[in-house]
């Protein structure tokens, strides 16, 4: 892996007066590493701030709130994740077409993205409000909780679209160059939205005592502020990604347009929903053994929330480091760059493993009495299961490097076999030999049959004749390298 700059003749600014983060030029490595570790601060950011929520919650208004929050945010998950993939989508067609220093279709596929995904929020929200009861008692949620739960989910619906706005404007912006600035509004949203928790829940500084809904208020005002001040600070600073005038059009896209965005995207929130779903099926395999193997089995999940993180978020790097490339045409650096993103992410997750493993103990604590009859458990879960995140995080590369590019049918069906043949179909055939242990093994084993699925595909697949563009814009098409065409485009899953 090299990190010696590429020798470019000079490349024109993307918009007049602002010129956004050139990823097709320079040291590969280090670029990788500082674009990396602001996405990596965002997500660590926003687990804190859904735990620090959790907590003012519980200690405030008890175990059944708790309950209630988590059916509410099942439910808003679900909704994020049928429309994030068509931010992921636009994200990488604005990567590719600032890599080709053709800013048009870069703004054509940011105000498609804009476009499709707040309309589609606007009704979502609008029909979650209207059907929330109906939601909660399709899902089963306990008559207990149902009317704290109904509290919450109406006013987080109410906040999707600022929440959709303010992920799009994220991804546009790491589309061009820039991780920094959505880490800044990403903080900027956490610290109000922690600490407005507990003063509309108690109602402090003379502000309505609001219980549970108070908690959803905070969301709500934190994500607005945080949203329309990052929109804000995209036309202060002129950057490539705002839309004036005439340009304002691309809002309403073209029908070629919003179906490219539509046909790639619909498979990477496929992606979101895919794991969701062989998430809740080995849940329940784990409450089959009992109480606490089922909260030693949550403990775990905490833990390995953080320590896919470094990988997801050297994926997404990688994955906007590659569109640039690919839009430019130097394949070279395309390779380089999924070298150095494996490393990266193998490395990064080997200590985050060996730091759980080796001090498992006290972070346990946290969430354990020290005579847990979980906290052995969950230790052996760790020593058996940890160690497969470092070749998810190898993996997710990979799928970042190919879906940059367009492909993103084959990512999702070699999702689909690693979890379900292969990781549950373990699970469930070796369970009368192995007990429990074939739960934990068969996350090691489906993060194997994943890498190697897509190690051969990056290797011998055929991605790199993937065509993807914005439709309707010219393409200088001389700077593809004429043996490996290059398509158009994304982000990481």
């Amino acid at each position: 892996m090299s990190d010696v700059a590429d020798r470019t003749s000079p490349r024109p600014t993307a918009s007049p007066g602002r010129a956004q983060r050139d990823l097709t030029s320079g040291p590969i490595a280090t670029t990788l590493l500082a674009f990396a570790l602001p996405t990596l601060g965002s997500n660590i950011l926003q687990s804190l701030n859904g735990s620090i929520n959790t907590i003012w919650v519980g200690r405030f208004l008890g175990e059944g709130a708790v309950a209630a929050t988590a059916n509410a945010n099942t439910i808003m998950f679900l909704m994020f994740a049928a429309v994030f993939g068509f931010g992921m989508a636009a994200t990488i067609l604005i990567g590719q077409s600032i890599g080709r220093r053709d800013v048009e279709s870069a703004r054509r596929a940011f105000g498609a993205s804009i476009g499709l995904v707040m309309g589609g929020a606007v009704v979502i929200a609008a029909l979650g409000w209207i059907f929330s009861p109906d939601i909660l008692t399709s899902l089963s949620t306990p008559p207990t909780v149902q009317p704290l739960a109904l509290a919450y989910l109406r006013v987080i619906f109410l906040g999707l679209p600022a929440t959709m706005l303010l992920v799009l404007l994220g991804m546009a912006l790491r589309g061009v160059g820039d991780s920094v600035t959505p880490l800044w509004f990403t903080a900027l949203s956490v610290l109000l939205d922690s600490g407005l928790n507990p003063v509309f829940i108690r109602g402090w500084f003379g502000m309505p005592e609001m219980g549970i809904a108070g908690s959803a208020v905070a969301t709500l005002i934190a994500v607005h502020v945080a949203s329309l001040g990052l929109l804000a600070y995209i036309y202060k600073r002129d950057l490539p990604i705002r839309l004036r005038g005439a340009e304002l059009g691309y809002l309403i896209p073209s029908a070629a347009l919003a179906r490219t965005i539509l046909l790639k995207g619909l498979p990477m929130g496929a992606q979101m929903l895919v794991v969701s779903v062989a998430a809740l099926t080995m849940t329940g395999l784990v409450n089959r053994y009992g109480v606490d193997t089922t909260a030693a089995y949550g403990i775990s999940m905490q833990l390995w929330g953080y320590i896919q993180m470094p990988a997801l978020a050297v994926g997404a790097a990688v994955s906007s480091m590659a569109a640039q490339n690919i839009g430019a045409g130097q394949w070279e650096r395309v390779d380089r760059i999924t070298v150095a993103g494996l490393v990266f992410s193998a490395a990064l997750t080997t200590t985050m493993v060996i730091a759980i493993i080796a001090f498992d103990r006290p972070v346990m604590l946290l969430f354990l009495g020290g005579e847990s009859a979980a906290l052995p458990i969950a230790r052996h879960i760790q020593v058996l299961a940890s160690w497969n995140f470092i070749i998810f995080g190898m993996t997710m590369v990979l799928f970042s490097t190919v879906r940059a590019n367009g492909a993103v049918w084959a990512p999702l069906t070699m999702l689909f076999i690693a979890m379900y043949p292969v990781r549950l179909g373990f699970a469930l055939a070796f369970q009368p030999a192995l007990g429990a242990d074939a739960l934990w093994w068969s996350f090691p084993l489906g993060s194997v049959a994943n890498f190697v699925m897509a190690a051969g595909y990056y290797r011998f697949g055929g991605w790199r004749r993937q065509r993807l563009a914005v439709p309707s814009v010219e393409v200088n098409e001389q700077s593809q390298n004429p043996a490996e065409p290059g398509g158009r485009l994304h982000p990481a899953g």
